[in-house]
C-alpha cells in the first residue's frame, strides 16, 4: 500500500492522478443531479481527436482513468527497474506522453460501441406535432374536453388531448390543425382545418 501511495503522488503519475479526482467529483455530481452528463458537449469539439459518438464527459472520464492506470503501472515498474534517479525522471516525461497516447487510442476503441447508447437524434417531442393535421376522436372538442388522432412526420400515430378556444365544430371525424401546445394542461390547441390544404394529403 505505500508503494501504491508513493507512485500515486510521484510524476508523472500525480498529473493524472489530479485529474481523475476531478472526474470523479464531476460523476459523483451527476449522480446527485447537480450537473448534466453532456453539458460539455457544445463547448468541446471531441470529434476533432476521434472520440465522437458518445458526451465529451464520458470519452475524457474514459481518457484520464486510462491514462492514470498506464502510468500507474509504468511508474511501479520504473521504480522496480533499479534505474538511476535522473534516468527514472526522463523516463517518466516519455511515460507522460505514452500514457496519454495508449489511452487515446484504447479511448477510440471504447467508443465505438458505447456510441450505440448515445443517439444524435433528439428524443422525439409533443413540440413535434405543432402545425400538423389531425383526426378527432371524440364527439365534441371545446375548451375542457377532446381527443384526437394525429400523425407524425415518421408515420406514426397518437391519440392526443385537444381543446379549443372558440365555438367552431369539432365533431368526431372531422379535420383539425394542432396550432399549439399547452405545456402546462398537457393539451394541445386545435383549431378547424380543410384536409385538402394538408401538404401531406
Amino acid at each position: 500500500m505505500a508503494e501504491f501511495l508513493e507512485t500515486v503522488g510521484r510524476f508523472p503519475t500525480v498529473l493524472f492522478t489530479s485529474a481523475l479526482l476531478v472526474v470523479a467529483g464531476f460523476w459523483l455530481l451527476v449522480l446527485l443531479g447537480a450537473a448534466e452528463p453532456d453539458g460539455f458537449n457544445t463547448d468541446v469539439d471531441s470529434d476533432a481527436l476521434d472520440l465522437g459518438g458518445v458526451p465529451v464527459s464520458v470519452s475524457a472520464s474514459l481518457v484520464v482513468a486510462l491514462a492514470w492506470f498506464a502510468s500507474l503501472t509504468g511508474s511501479l515498474l520504473l521504480a522496480r527497474s533499479g534505474m538511476s534517479a535522473a534516468v527514472v525522471h526522463l523516463l517518466g516525461m516519455v511515460l507522460l506522453i505514452a500514457s496519454l497516447f495508449v489511452a487515446w487510442r484504447v479511448t477510440r476503441l471504447l467508443v465505438r460501441p458505447l456510441a450505440q447508447l448515445f443517439p444524435d437524434e433528439p428524443a422525439p417531442s409533443r413540440q413535434d406535432f405543432v402545425g400538423l393535421a389531425c383526426t378527432i376522436r371524440t364527439g365534441r372538442v371545446d375548451g375542457t374536453f377532446g381527443q384526437a388522432e394525429v400523425i407524425a412526420r415518421d408515420g406514426s400515430t397518437a391519440i392526443v388531448q385537444v381543446r379549443q378556444s372558440s365555438n367552431d365544430v369539432l365533431a368526431l371525424g372531422s379535420t383539425g390543425l394542432l396550432y399549439a401546445y399547452d405545456d402546462l394542461g398537457e393539451f394541445f390547441w386545435v383549431a378547424p382545418f380543410d384536409a385538402a390544404l394538408d401538404p401531406r394529403a
